[in-house]
């Protein structure tokens, strides 16, 4: 995910779709990094090839919704001063990208739904795209499979969920 975040960052300046930009540059990067650690301190039982999955409490949601809408309001100005292309769609964008980021870190099989989402907007962004420029058709295909990767993931966490409750 951290050199994904480079090149996509990359590949969104040059359609100036800078909420992209900043969103994988800026907040993606950095919170793989922070999962990254933080999954590699939880293993299950010491499995370092499973994670521990973590139930969110109220207090998490709580402070997952107060935190996305703070970060959605800020990059929408953000944003709109640097005349972001479809600036509605890349401000949606950046809130299920912060939604998808805080449950990674949070290790929450919910993540898996929420880049899903994202995964959605993003193949709407960039069909815009290549619209105007069908060198961006392989992105298209490039979320179009992150799509079905992350609701794959979903349903395999769920499993695995299920398997360390009852453990």
């Amino acid at each position: 995910m951290i050199l994904f975040s480079l090149l996509y960052g990359y590949i969104s300046y040059t359609f100036s779709y800078y909420g992209e930009m900043f969103t994988y540059l800026g907040m993606t990067m950095p919170m793989a990094t922070f999962s990254l650690i933080a999954w590699l301190k939880n293993p299950y039982k010491g499995n370092k090839n499973e994670v521990t999955i973590s139930l969110l409490k109220a207090k998490d949601y709580i402070i997952l919704i107060f935190l996305t809408m703070l970060v959605t309001f800020v990059f929408y100005y953000i944003l709109s001063y640097f005349n972001t292309s479809y600036l509605a769609l890349s401000t949606v964008s950046i809130a299920t990208s912060f939604f998808a980021v805080y449950l990674t870190l949070k290790r929450s099989h919910f993540y898996a739904m929420a880049y899903a989402c994202n995964d959605i907007i993003l193949i709407f962004l960039w069909i815009f795209a290549s619209i105007e420029n069908s060198s961006y058709i392989p992105v298209i295909i490039c979320f179009i499979i992150f799509l079905i990767n992350d609701l794959y993931g979903f349903i395999n966490w769920k499993r695995i969920m299920k398997r360390q409750m009852a453990m």
